[in-house]
């Protein structure tokens, strides 16, 4: 379903079985197929795949390139940058034909650099940064900053995005850091 006032290139290939919220804009070569609901002002980027039943919250910025597979569930303000990936099967074999989809959860705010791999099974938190180029193979706490192959977790956040210390106020935005869960 497409409400009026979203924008989608001639390019674009976007299911009528998929959910547009308004305000969205879909690129050139797009794919967004049966099932999949998008929010509310994303912006979806060149030659990204959006798989069946994908839930995408409001506000999404998803750069160039990404694939989005069934399973993966993605909450309002998140980054994605170009080029980075999820996974939704555990043990892929092109022969086997039950699969079993793994759901993954990236949470408010979040924000996943540039070629990064997010394999299936875990949640990236609220306000967490994920380094360009990193593979996820656990959960990634609110707020964490997790880098490397596989990512670890090597400093903490604020909501700006700045590196910060518990307990500290953040240079950029002047918010006290008081801890990774909210």
């Amino acid at each position: 379903m497409k409400p009026k006032d979203v924008y989608i290139h001639n390019s674009a290939e976007v299911s009528s079985k998929a959910s547009v919220g308004k305000g969205t804009k879909i690129w050139n070569g797009v794919q967004i197929r049966e099932g999949a609901i998008i929010g509310e002002n994303c912006n979806i980027g060149k030659d990204v795949y959006i798989d069946k039943n994908v839930i995408i919250g409001n506000c999404v910025k998803i750069q160039n390139g990404v694939s989005i597979y069934d399973g993966v569930e993605i909450e309002d303000y998140v980054f994605l940058g170009p080029h980075m990936t999820f996974t939704n099967d555990l043990y892929p074999r092109s022969f086997n034909t039950e699969w079993r989809k793994i759901p993954t959860k990236v949470r408010y705010g979040a924000s996943i650099g540039a070629n990064a791999t997010v394999v299936c099974g875990v949640t990236i938190g609220k306000y967490a940064m994920v380094g360009a180029g990193a593979v996820v193979t656990q959960d990634v706490p609110d707020h964490a900053l997790a880098v490397g192959n596989p990512a670890k977790v090597i400093g903490y956040v604020c909501k700006c995005g700045q590196p910060i210390h518990y307990g500290e106020c953040c240079k950029k935005c002047g918010e006290v850091f008081t801890g990774g869960n909210e």
